[in-house]
């Protein structure tokens, strides 16, 4: 555990090393920029990408949870991990197989989870207005607009399946991949 006397100490190790590394985060925000702009352009195709790869890494860990449960059979809550192995297992190759209804599913899910962050957001904001001054408004306005957004993809509901996970995706990329190089280029030149 840090101190709080080793904190400048490891703040300057940090920055050390991001400025000897610049180029790496560089590098990588601009790939991320990339792949961004593609999800952005290409929506429905990052969306099915998703849900691909989310059932093949569903349908590895439910292997290799199978076979670590079927090793250790005496094991205390033997059923348990093979009830949840076989389900990764089958989940896996259901989002493998028809990656459309797993998509369908993620955005169900994705609505449910907009809803509550929003609602959970603004009530933390009408709970906190007192203490937190000023800023509590930005708390509620960003419950606002995750309920905005849960009602925008559920008005589109499902046709909004085929492209929103995609086009999530690519904004995230997108910011992320501008903040690293933003921090990279300023590494540079500090």
């Amino acid at each position: 555990m840090t101190s709080q006397s080793q904190f400048p100490a490891t703040q300057a190790r940090f920055a050390e090393a991001f400025k000897r590394h610049w180029t790496t985060f560089l590098v990588e925000g601009v790939v991320l920029l990339i792949l961004g702009a593609i999800a952005i352009i290409v929506p429905e195709v990052a969306t099915l990408a998703v849900a691909i790869l989310l059932g093949w890494l569903l349908l590895i860990s439910g292997v290799v949870g199978l076979i670590s449960t079927l090793r250790m059979r005496t094991a205390p809550g033997f059923v348990w991990s093979l009830i949840s192995a076989i389900l990764g297992i089958v989940v896996g190759g259901i989002l493998i197989g028809w990656p459309v209804g797993g998509v369908i599913s993620l955005t169900i899910l994705m609505i449910a989870f907009f809803v509550i962050e929003g609602v959970t957001s603004i009530l933390f904001a009408l709970d906190h207005r007192r203490q937190l001054s000023g800023r509590w408004g930005i708390m509620l306005f960003s419950g606002i607009i995750d309920i905005l957004l849960a009602a925008i993809i559920l008005a589109g509901f499902p046709r909004s399946s085929a492209w929103v996970i995609g086009l999530l995706l690519g904004i995230n990329l997108v910011f992320g991949g501008a903040a690293l190089i933003s921090m990279a280029l300023a590494a540079r030149q500090a």
